[in-house]
């Protein structure tokens, strides 16, 4: 599979591409360590004339005037214009971003399915009648907040970028984007898709620029109707609060240190599945991981040494050269987050942890980091409550149920959690006790684009994905008319 690609890329506003006014920003290839490309780097200037473009459309009423099957439908084929170019996408997206390629074609077809779900939902977004007597008619409306901003992360440029966009347009938004200055090419597409459904100029403006320059502007942007962010908890108080001084709302999916209980009767086939794309795919860069295993001490050693085998079968090396399906690992997203990862392995070791396989670097071009199992891990250390975000499985011990519930809700985090057992019961009581947003009973990502998706605690608040995102970017208006 060639490695070539086009050397330098523009941003995308009011339906042209330009240059950016801070320049030029190069893009690396973390499988290999080499430059990749450059792109348009956008300032606050960029900013203002994105959001200008955003907001002019949106006061046009151009968005809102159609039909909302109409809307739908030009959602929708955003999502068919990805599969259509799936190969090319996916291919640039494993250069950037050192995920596998086969990986990368995953991803493409999760962003075509929320183009597709939520193209379906635009026109089910309805309001109520009230009855308030003879008199009177009320009834409630939904309309958009108008520009959405959309904050987007490394580890998912392109499905992620379709979550937020696919609900906001559906419902009538226009979108200013700013896309993750580590992997920010593939986005290219959805502008490209935008223009190929007939979206009108200025409903779709996808910028990359710096975090602290262009996602600060946008963030605390006045003319916005709110944000959408999904990165740390750090920058997310950070747009937070630069969207409370206009009084604007935020949507924020945080960090997180979520954790998977194994109980005795558990399936330990299946749950190796889980282990398998909890937290070695995409080199454990997600949200979701499964970061934790609580494992009971009837099965601890046995799941340590299950964990071992199969972070030690995995084959790791550059992704665009790992096309198939398969037990294979591509790079860290850059070595600075390689490094971080890195070192807090080696702190849980100082600590008194077992390092039973991994925690160090390979001796490869890129920024590779070895499949990595941690025993012996109390509550105590710093891994215990620390989101790693990398091929990093902690794993504790517990001897009873309850315990193992008091040990998942031990973090300051709450996005999802697991449990593994054949008891049903004993999942629900689980599944109740547990502070999450998300839980999964033998099955760990059980669930779809369909499924609300969110924190508690400092993983976030308001949830994405699932007809529940669309109420994020609506308004309920109240209209009351007395008859006589």
């Amino acid at each position: 599979m060639k490695n070539e690609i086009a050397p330098y890329w523009q941003n995308y506003v009011n339906g042209k591409w330009v240059d950016g006014g801070a320049g030029r920003l190069g893009v690396e290839d973390p499988g290999t360590g080499t430059a990749l490309a450059e792109i348009a780097l956008a300032g606050a200037a960029d900013v203002d004339r994105a959001v200008a473009a955003a907001l002019s459309c949106h006061a046009s009423g151009v968005l809102t005037a159609m039909r909302p099957i109409e809307r739908g439908r030009m959602v929708a084929a955003m999502g068919r214009y990805l599969l259509q170019h799936i190969d090319e996408i996916a291919r640039v997206l494993t250069l950037e971003s050192g995920k596998p390629y086969w990986e990368s074609v995953i991803e493409v077809e999760g962003a075509a399915r929320y183009f597709e779900y939520y193209g379906n939902q635009a026109e089910t977004v309805e309001g109520r009648s009230i009855p308030l007597g003879a008199d009177y008619l009320d009834f409630t409306i939904y309309e958009p907040f108008g520009v959405s901003a959309q904050i987007i992360p490394w580890n998912y440029p392109v499905e992620m970028t379709a979550r937020g966009i696919a609900a906001a347009l559906a419902t009538g938004n226009a979108c200013v984007v700013k896309t993750p200055e580590l992997d920010p090419l593939s986005c290219h597409w959805l502008a490209r898709a935008a223009e190929v459904a007939g979206l009108p100029d200025g409903a779709l403006n996808i910028l990359c620029g710096y975090g602290h320059e262009a996602g600060a502007a946008l963030a605390g942007h006045p003319d916005i109707g709110n944000v959408v962010f999904t990165g740390s908890v750090e920058t997310g108080i950070k747009v937070a609060m630069a969207a409370a001084a206009n009084v604007k709302p935020a949507i924020l999916e945080l960090g997180g240190k979520s954790a998977a209980i194994v109980m005795p009767d558990a399936d330990l086939d299946n749950f190796m599945e889980s282990v398998r794309w909890g937290i070695y795919f995409n080199a454990g860069q997600v949200c979701s991981a499964m970061s934790r295993v609580i494992a009971h001490e009837d099965i601890h050693d046995e799941i340590i040494d299950r964990c071992v085998a199969l972070a030690e079968g995995l084959s790791v090396g550059p992704g665009i050269d790992r096309t198939d399906f398969g037990a294979n690992m591509g790079a860290i997203v850059s070595d600075p987050q390689r490094d971080r990862a890195e070192g807090l392995v080696e702190a849980a070791a100082a600590e008194g942890a077992s390092i039973a396989t991994g925690g160090r670097r390979l001796n490869l071009p890129g920024s590779f980091l070895a499949p990595t199992v941690i025993s012996d891990v109390t509550l105590d250390m710093q891994i215990a409550g620390t989101e790693v975000f990398g091929p990093v499985l902690s794993i504790l011990k517990t001897n009873s149920e309850a315990q193992a519930i008091d040990i998942a809700n031990s973090t300051e985090y709450g996005l999802v959690g697991g449990i593994f057992t054949a008891d049903i019961d004993a999942a629900h009581r689980a599944a109740r006790r547990i502070r999450a947003g998300q839980i999964f009973i033998n099955e760990w990502f059980a669930g779809g684009v369909e499924t609300p998706f969110g924190g508690y605690g400092k993983s976030g608040y308001g949830r994405e994905k699932g007809r529940e995102a669309l109420w994020n970017y609506v308004q309920t208006k109240n209209i009351a008319y007395r008859t006589r």
